[in-house]
């Protein structure tokens, strides 16, 4: 057994035939290239039993040689994966299931009948690869990179292969990020959290595919430092998966999710005062800013029941394309996993910064979601109307509080967190809605609004974070 560590990045045609002589590549490779198609035939229950326990079982042709392979439950995020992988020469293209004992088969599939185990679908594609060799801090990086190319087939349905993947050999995972970000630099890249095998499944059942990783179980002794991390690597996740779906999927309520997933992400930045300085957070804020501004107005456009929204979100698709055809979405991605890795908020940050990191979950979310409600400007009903613009202002505040309650309500120290949550996104929605409208409606909407803040006022929890 051994543990997979790779990096899987899409990458279009055109830019896969030219990668072979990138000078980063070039830079670290040691001998040639090489290449061959690689033939691989997966294997499932009829009920899909291996792929519920995110399990992936198949059998590879390589030229003259048969590979069995069994890969145990992994989680990417980035396009970075680690998982275990048992890899077995077999004599034939067909499952040696002798091989699959307690040794690696998971405890969670002992009562599984393997004899029901038939071929399910196959991914065949041209791979060509080189071994990457380059010195960091005095310890030796090995990577493979390989190059893949052909499609995936199941059941009469299949999606094309295209991608680069970096595997690590010898070495930090830190080095295959900064490899992957180097690449990034004046290549699109866009980070693949979906394998091969979940691809396969994909064709059979769209929605076999997690949009979302694991939770992670707060408590509150978690630290703001672990929250940070935590929270950063569920946001990155999140977003990734759900572009990879929206982008084979086109669904429009994929485009929403994704973003209300980078308003939080944006959001995630201007939450953690000095435990997360904002000089720490600045290689990510433009590029997260401009997707934003391009989306955005889509969506907000896309709600409406007219040729104006029909236009919108026929309009998303193209949209999106450009933005991962643009190199910036891999430096953005890649960049923010490897800060991640690193924990590189915490590099310069002043003291101060420090004791902020270390404050407990709900002691720091209570002056967090406090600050934002004593400077948040609800609609009263003695402004004016012209006030509305400083309404309209809010905004940014109100996605940070989006953010703060939406994953860690359950942990604030106020009366009907939920309603509160709830009664802020009323708000929010009102507050989008009122740049779109016709000029007739708005009068209507300025009462809703000023009613709205009412009802904010009125609650037991804004009382309590405004004392």
């Amino acid at each position: 057994m051994v543990k997979e560590t790779e990096i899987k990045l899409r990458v279009s045609p055109e830019v896969l035939g030219n990668l072979r002589n990138h000078p980063v590549l070039r830079q670290h490779l040691q001998g040639e290239w090489t290449g061959g198609p690689l033939y691989n035939q997966y294997y499932d229950t009829a009920t899909r039993e291996l792929a519920a326990a995110r399990v992936a079982l198949r059998v590879r042709r390589d030229g003259e040689q048969f590979i069995q392979t069994l890969k145990s439950r992994g989680q990417s995020v980035a396009g970075l994966s680690e998982r275990n992988e048992w890899d077995w020469t077999v004599d034939a293209a067909a499952l040696d299931l002798t091989l699959l004992d307690d040794s690696c088969w998971p405890a969670s599939l002992s009562a599984l009948d393997k004899l029901t185990l038939l071929p399910v679908f196959t991914t065949d594609f041209q791979r060509t690869k080189a071994l990457l060799r380059w010195e960091r801090d005095g310890e030796t990086v090995e990577v493979e990179a390989a190059l893949d190319q052909g499609q995936v087939l199941a059941d009469g349905r299949q999606e094309p292969i295209c991608e680069l993947e970096l595997e690590l050999r010898s070495g930090p995972i830190a080095a295959l990020l900064e490899l992957a970000a180097a690449l990034a630099a004046d290549v699109p890249l866009m980070p693949c959290d979906i394998s091969k095998a979940e691809r396969g499944y994909r064709l059979f059942d769209p929605t076999s595919y997690d949009l979302r990783l694991d939770a992670t179980n707060w408590s509150q002794e978690s630290t703001v430092d672990d929250v940070i991390a935590g929270a950063g690597w569920q946001l990155l996740g999140h977003t990734q998966r759900l572009a990879e779906q929206y982008r084979f999927s086109g669904q429009w309520r994929l485009f929403r999710e994704l973003v209300v997933n980078l308003g939080s992400l944006r959001a995630f930045f201007g939450v953690f005062d000095l435990a997360l300085p904002r000089s720490s957070a600045q290689p990510f804020l433009p590029v997260l800013d401009q997707l934003l501004q391009r989306y955005r107005p889509l969506v907000l456009a896309g709600w409406a029941d007219d040729e104006e929204g029909r236009r919108a979100r026929e309009q998303a698709p193209q949209v999106f394309e450009q933005s991962i055809a643009d190199p910036a979405w891999g430096q953005l991605f890649i960049g923010l996993a490897l800060w991640l890795h690193q924990s590189s908020w915490k590099a310069n940050r002043p003291p101060r910064g420090d004791r902020i990191g270390a404050l407990s979950l709900s002691r720091w979310l209570l002056a967090a979601v406090g600050r934002e409600i004593q400077e948040l400007r609800v609609p009263h009903h003695n402004d004016a109307d012209v006030d509305v613009d400083q309404w309209l202002d809010q905004q940014p505040r109100l996605n940070r509080l989006y953010f703060l309650l939406s994953g860690f309500r359950q942990h604030l120290q106020a009366s009907e967190p939920d309603r509160l949550f709830g009664e802020l996104n009323k708000l929010q929605a009102l507050l989008e809605q009122y740049p779109l409208v016709e000029e007739e409606v708005r009068p209507a909407l300025l009462t809703a609004l000023r009613k709205q803040g009412q009802r904010l006022r009125k609650l037991n929890a804004w009382r309590e974070l405004n004392g």
